[in-house]
């Protein structure tokens, strides 16, 4: 089996994984010590439809990191992208179980994200090395930006949710200095504020759907 065969089959697994099997978290799900949440049925509501656009965030995650591990001919490269990857796939699963235990459920067009975002990892590693680091460095700043609103609009007493997404803040900052680090080229701005445009239209969707 060549590599490209091989990395294509692991793409597609990768994908199935993603949208239909439970994801697993390596590190523990980040809690606050001492404090749970009593929250009303108003509160769920909002604190679930918030959190099903950030397990959006992440099953996009997924997509895009796939795509451009597939996509690069560096080695090492693929491996900074894989290693996001897993720590994403960490998000996923705490995004997923704090949809769970809210009564809420992922957003019903979540093929069709991952699908997108895997189309766009892969336009952007077409482009070369240091534009798909430009892409990743462009997006997990726009990733942070949209964690810490959550932060603000998450009800005050949803500890949990509050507790999850400022790690996922943290790891989003993480991941935009490496891609710096490796050599991002900033994207063009007509491009940057396409992006934002689309993700605008993908969190308002996913917020009901």
């Amino acid at each position: 089996m060549t590599p490209s065969i091989d990395s294509a089959l692991n793409a597609a697994d990768g994908a199935l994984r993603t949208l239909f099997a439970k994801p697993r978290a390596s590190r523990l799900c980040p809690t606050v010590a001492d404090r749970s949440s009593e929250l009303s049925a108003e509160d769920k509501a909002k604190s679930g439809a918030l959190m099903r656009v950030n397990h959006v965030g992440e099953v996009c995650a997924q997509a895009l990191y796939a795509a451009q591990a597939l996509g690069t001919r560096d080695p090492v490269l693929r491996e900074q992208f894989l290693k996001a990857s897993r720590e994403e796939g960490d998000h996923l699963a705490w995004t997923q179980d704090r949809l769970n235990e809210l009564g809420a459920r992922p957003s019903l067009l979540n093929p069709l994200w991952y699908a997108g975002a895997f189309g766009l990892g892969l336009l952007a590693s077409r482009l070369g090395d240091p534009l798909s680091l430009g892409f990743v460095l462009e997006t997990e700043r726009q990733v942070e930006a949209h964690l810490a609103s959550h932060l603000e609009r998450l009800p005050e007493g949803d500890h949990e949710s509050r507790a999850i997404v400022a790690q996922m803040k943290d790891d989003e900052g993480q991941h935009a200095r490496h891609a710096e680090d490796a050599g991002a080229q900033q994207l063009p701005l007509p491009v940057r504020l396409l992006m934002r445009s689309a993700a605008k239209v993908m969190t308002t969707v996913a917020h009901r759907v």
